[in-house]
């Protein structure tokens, strides 16, 4: 990679490319962090979908599949009840990279950082973003409404608000929402970022554990094919189908948040992206799944974004000459 080989996050995570795997539910499990180390980028483990000891197992087995478990983090959601015990678990593993997000940085970036730790909180606002800096985080993850799954309520997009957030705060900025591509990675780090978060793309990636299904309605997808739901409640990208349906027609009937969480139930999540069940499941996926149109092994999705990337850095140098 020519440009931004060495930068902010690469030195700061100690890895070769700008370039983060999203710790998502149920898809992103040890084999995808593993790949993603291997090939250059930090590869994320998904906790919100794992008890401590499945958790265990996914770092255990990342770490026997990779020469850089160095480039391996979690990624763990505040939100859930095991949050203390997936911690002590990644912690007694040896990881230190973890990503947080849905709840109050403040709780645990201290301890994580006594440990050796570095902690990069995910947000959805240059507010949100300030209110990370003065938590004393390492980075902050920048994400748009583009992105699939959990979200945030404001709708700012990647395009406006990668700029804020660098103009908002000192430390290192990394964009997500959207970014699929050399071409929108390229776009992304214009704007300020210093890396991105890929999560869709690797959705699509070989080596994830979402069901043939919901990988081929990914490459199946078209423009305007997801939607933000349930903003009332916890706002969520989805992927269009008959679930989305049901949910989209209680909120125009304008129910509550009790009767959005009673239809919701559980194992939602797991129903539709692991178990490939595409119309009774919840399936999470952003707004770049139109872009995505094969199954591609890690290594060459990250091939694939670096050359595309250095190709369009080239061509900007060219403008006007």
């Amino acid at each position: 990679m020519e440009a931004n080989h060495n930068n902010k996050i690469t030195e700061l995570l100690g890895i070769k490319y700008p370039i983060i795997q999203a710790g998502m539910v149920w898809v992103s499990g040890g084999k995808l962090a593993a790949a993603c180390a291997e090939a250059g980028a930090l590869g994320l483990i998904g906790a919100g979908s794992m008890k401590p000891e499945l958790l265990k197992l996914h770092i255990e087995k990342a770490q026997g599949l990779t020469n850089n478990p160095q480039a391996l983090g979690v990624n763990i959601p505040l939100l859930y009840k095991y949050v203390d015990e997936q911690i002590d678990v990644a912690l007694k593993a040896g990881i230190k990279i973890f990503f947080t997000s849905a709840g109050s940085p403040k709780k645990y970036t201290k301890y994580l950082q006594d440990q050796g730790a570095k902690v990069i909180h995910v947000t959805s606002s240059p507010e949100l973003a300030i209110k990370c800096e003065q938590a004393g985080v390492d980075a902050v993850v920048a994400e748009g409404f583009e992105a699939g799954g959990h979200n945030g309520k404001d709708e700012i997009t990647t395009m406006c608000l990668i700029p804020q957030v660098v103009d908002a705060v000192s430390i290192p900025v990394i964009a997500a929402g959207g970014i699929c591509d050399g071409r929108t990675m390229a776009a992304a780090m214009c704007l300020g970022a210093s890396a991105v978060q890929i999560g869709s793309r690797f959705v699509n990636a070989a080596e994830s554990s979402a069901h043939m299904n919901f990988k081929n309605a990914i490459i199946n997808a078209k423009a305007g094919d997801t939607k933000l739901m349930m903003k009332s409640y916890i706002p969520v990208r989805l992927l269009k189908n008959k679930f989305y349906q049901e949910i989209a027609d209680l909120e125009s009937q304008c129910a509550s948040n009790e009767e959005l969480i009673a239809h919701l139930g559980h194992g939602r999540a797991k129903l539709g992206m692991l178990d490939g069940n595409m119309d009774e499941g919840e399936l999470e996926i952003g707004q770049c799944s139109s872009l995505i149109s094969d199954i591609k092994t890690s290594e060459e999705i990250i091939n694939d974004l670096i050359y595309s990337y250095n190709e369009i850095i080239k061509s900007f140098r060219n403008i006007g000459s």
